[in-house]
């Protein structure tokens, strides 16, 4: 019991700090796409860490089975290169042994891949996909924010203004710069305040600028028209509200077995391969994490890695092949599986088989001298 709670704590501990610095890179990265997008106005601010909550378990899925490689080779490698596997070996603890409790390691990493694959990525999605659905059902009014200038209507369109009211129905200090695209004329319109009206007949909404200017006219040109104005009507552009495909990611699993597409066939086996993948680069990671001291203790990594590589890459292009028909369904991404889990159960008795040839050799030699 000793010894399963100090490999417990080496390969867990490492599993976790590499985890944590992949998610924190993966992470990192998504968010300044939903940065940028709410900074351009397409996206209000206030769900960023929202999504990014309902992203995590779509990162995690992917994330974890490579920490949990890498965690075994650190930490297998460290205890190799210190002789503590040596001492652990001549204590009666038998690679037989180091690779069942290892294996039962994997077992919680798969069952925790499994629930994120299976149940809470789609769930998250479905969330995620909703959030974005409400965002686009608001108009531009509702979408701005003080202090910043907003690209609306594709561009045509930006939008200042100075300050919002506690309740936001009220701007103050509005800046607006519309290009028409019929003439290449630009109107600027400047108000000290604004307001959103909706017509009660045609329940249009609209922006009701009070005490300002505008200027309309061509760029380079000198006559623009300059009109002063108490009440000024601008037309709010209504987004669709029609939801659009959802996303295949946000498609629960029971649908997914239900369906009799390809390409969902193909996304349901690369759900049930994730926390397949866990028990394989297992094997995989412990049969390369023997370290010679002479080596260094990061010499085994990039073949572990590339490795890995191939062996995700190869799930990848399975799995597209099979969403459009070039692969079998029996095949499909099991037949990466396979694969990958005879060349691991080949590495782990890659020694026996070697010291079988060599005692052959041995024998046959000897044999030969007697002759």
């Amino acid at each position: 019991m000793i010894i399963f709670r100090y490999l417990a704590k080496q390969v867990l501990v490492s599993m976790l700090a590499v985890t944590f610095v992949l998610l924190l890179v993966f992470m990192s990265g998504r968010f300044i796409k939903y940065l940028a997008k709410a900074a351009s106005g397409g996206i209000s601010p206030d769900i960023l860490f929202s999504i990014m909550a309902y992203r995590l378990p779509g990162f995690l899925e992917l994330i974890l089975p490579l920490g949990f490689f890498i965690g075994i080779l650190l930490a297998y490698g460290r205890m190799y290169l210190e002789s503590e596997m040596t001492v652990l070996h001549a204590c009666g603890y038998s690679n037989r042994r180091l690779l069942a409790v290892t294996l039962g390691f994997s077992c919680g990493v798969s069952l925790l891949v499994g629930s994120m694959s299976l149940f809470f990525t789609p769930l998250g999605m479905q969330k995620v996909e909703s959030l974005l659905f409400e965002q686009s059902k608001m108009t531009e009014f509702e979408m701005l924010f003080p202090g910043k200038f907003q690209s609306f209507k594709s561009g045509a369109s930006v939008t200042y203004t100075e300050g919002l009211s506690e309740d936001k129905k009220t701007m103050f200090n509005v800046f607006i710069s519309e290009k028409s695209k019929k003439n290449n004329s630009l109107n600027l319109v400047y108000a000290e305040s604004g307001t959103q009206r909706i017509d009660e007949q045609t329940g249009e909404r609209f922006l009701e600028l009070h005490n300002g200017t505008s200027y309309e006219g061509r760029p380079g040109e000198l006559d623009y028209q300059v009109v002063g104005f108490e009440s000024y009507g601008v037309l709010i552009e209504e987004k669709n509200e029609e939801q659009g495909s959802v996303k295949d990611e946000a498609i629960s699993t029971q649908a997914l077995w239900e369906s009799t597409d390809l390409e969902l066939k193909a996304l349901l086996q690369w759900r049930i391969s994730l926390p397949l993948l866990v028990p394989i680069v297992t094997l995989l990671a412990v049969s390369v994490s023997r370290v010679n001291p002479r080596q260094g203790r990061f010499f085994h990594l990039f073949p572990a890695m590339m490795i890995y590589v191939a062996y995700l890459g190869l799930l990848i292009v399975a799995r597209k092949s099979l969403g459009k028909g070039e692969l079998p369904e029996w095949f499909g991404l099991w037949g990466v599986h396979l694969i990958f889990l005879m060349l691991s159960l080949a590495l782990l008795t890659r020694d026996k088989w070697l010291m079988m040839i060599r005692r052959n050799r041995l024998v046959q030699e000897v044999n030969n001298a007697q002759d």
